[in-house]
Order: structure tokens, then C-alpha cells, then sequence
């Protein structure tokens, strides 16, 4: 375990990271040590630093959630974030791509709460009780921890993931929102272009076999803190593709059938 004085430098060095968009080398090189645990408590020092500049959590995302990236990953489990007020972009727009270092793109649904969740003992049909609705989304997903360290190319660990919010930095909402029992939300599929060309396709059931069932896990997760997801709180409920990196001028559009379109470009 890392001492509360490491744990405080290392969420520095992330949120400078951050604000400079240059990222840092692996945590896990550094601290080998270094826990699971330890990187949710530098996640959660890093947000106490950016709630200190007026920054306001809007809900979480979770990753990790397929098993190819689990096993990739050597963990058996998700991972999850907060999404901070200022990740939210407006669809069909430009996005500044100074405002990443090295963004890749994830095709989701985002859960809308119409009712608190508290766990623990939280099911999937709790999840789509407490939902007001269901969107189309993007994630834009970044590294303020390097993904391969600059002079090895050894991965990052999932240590340093968690401690990165996630590789969280972006969510874009839109297409046509709907209510959680008006489709089979395991049957939701999306096909993802760039610059016209399809990169990536998939379904929804990819996310543990139903997206939801992520949802239910990360307000599970919370309880041990006594945390909880609110009413309005947006949830990213985990990738039903692999990411797609973009950089400036790519032109970014999911498809999602009848559930409409979302799109933007980096600028």
C-alpha cells in the first residue's frame, strides 16, 4: 500500500498532467507495490483537486467491461471513474483536440437516473427501475499516464488505468434517448466511422451481456465507500467496441440504427 503523501503526490502529477497535456510515465514502474486499492485512492485525490477548482462530478463511467480487455488487463472485474462537468461536449460539433493528448474514441449507451441507487445488493432490474433513460454515446478516452512507456513500450498496468480516471477525458450524448424497457438494450448495436469509413461495429451484450448489469456492479463497488448514484447522474455503462484513436480533423459518427446518430470532429 502507498502512503497517504505519495498517494497526494501522484493525484499532482495527474492533474497537472492533465492541464498541461503531457502525460507522465507508468505509476507501476515507480511503485510496483502499487494496488488496485492504492489507484482508486489516487483517483479519488485527483478529483478532490479538481472539485477544489469549482469541477462537479456528473455521473461515472465504467470500462473493462469485455473479457478480451479483462484478460488483457489481468484483472476479473471492471474498473470505474467520475465523469467531471467539464468532459461533457455537445454532438454534431468541433471538439479541440488540444484538449487531449492522445484520444481514442468508444462506442456505449449512457444511463440517465430518474431515481437514486444505493447499494449494496443492487440488480439489473433495480438499474433499469431507477432509469429515466437510455442514450447513444461516445467516449473519448485519453492518457495522461503513457499507454506505453516511452523507452520499454511495456503496457501501463491496470493500476495505472485506474489511477487515471480511467482513461477517461470525454463523453459526447446524443441520437434518440429512449426509455430502458422500450428496446432490448443487449440487442443495441452501433457501427463507428471515421472520415466516412467504418472502423468499428458491435452490440451492447458485449458489456457483461447486458449493459445495465455494469451499472448494477458500479453502485455495488460504491456502497463500500457510501457513495451512491443520484438522480440525473449520467453513467457510461462500458465500451461495446474497441477504442479508436482520431486526431485533428478526423470526423467521428456512430451509428446506432433506430436509435439515431451521434457525431462530432476534432479540431
Amino acid at each position: 500500500m502507498l502512503t497517504q503523501d505519495t498517494i497526494t503526490a501522484l493525484a499532482r502529477e495527474l492533474y497537472q498532467a492533465r492541464k498541461s497535456r503531457t502525460a507522465v510515465r507508468h505509476f507501476s514502474a515507480r511503485y510496483p507495490e502499487m494496488t488496485i486499492d492504492d489507484g482508486y485512492a489516487v483517483q479519488r485525490a485527483w478529483v478532490a483537486l479538481e472539485q477544489a477548482d469549482g469541477r462537479v462530478a456528473r455521473g461515472r463511467k465504467i470500462g473493462l467491461t469485455s473479457r478480451a480487455m479483462q484478460l488483457a488487463s489481468q484483472i476479473t472485474e471492471p474498473d470505474h471513474a467520475p465523469l467531471m462537468d467539464d468532459m461533457f461536449f455537445e454532438q454534431g460539433g468541433d471538439l479541440p483536440i488540444a484538449r487531449f493528448i492522445a484520444p481514442r474514441v468508444e462506442v456505449e449507451l449512457a444511463f440517465i437516473l430518474g431515481k437514486p441507487l444505493k447499494g449494496p445488493g443492487i440488480t439489473l432490474f433495480d438499474v433499469l427501475a431507477a432509469t429515466e433513460y437510455v442514450s447513444p454515446a461516445l467516449e473519448i478516452i485519453d492518457a495522461r499516464i503513457e499507454q506505453f512507456d516511452r523507452d520499454t513500450r511495456v503496457m501501463r498496468k491496470v493500476t495505472d488505468t485506474i489511477s487515471d480516471f480511467a482513461a477517461n477525458a470525454g463523453i459526447v450524448l446524443g441520437g434518440r434517448p429512449v426509455r430502458p424497457d422500450a428496446v432490448d438494450l443487449r440487442w443495441v448495436g452501433a457501427m463507428l466511422f471515421k472520415n466516412g469509413v467504418i472502423e468499428e461495429t458491435g452490440l451492447a451484450a458485449g458489456v457483461l451481456n447486458h449493459p445495465a448489469t455494469g451499472v448494477a456492479w458500479l453502485v455495488n463497488k460504491l456502497a463500500a465507500y457510501d457513495e451512491q448514484l443520484s438522480t440525473g447522474d449520467v453513467v457510461l455503462a462500458g465500451s461495446f467496441t474497441r477504442p479508436t484513436p482520431a486526431v485533428a480533423g478526423d470526423n467521428i459518427h456512430a451509428d446506432y440504427g433506430p436509435l439515431g446518430t451521434v457525431s462530432f470532429r476534432f479540431t
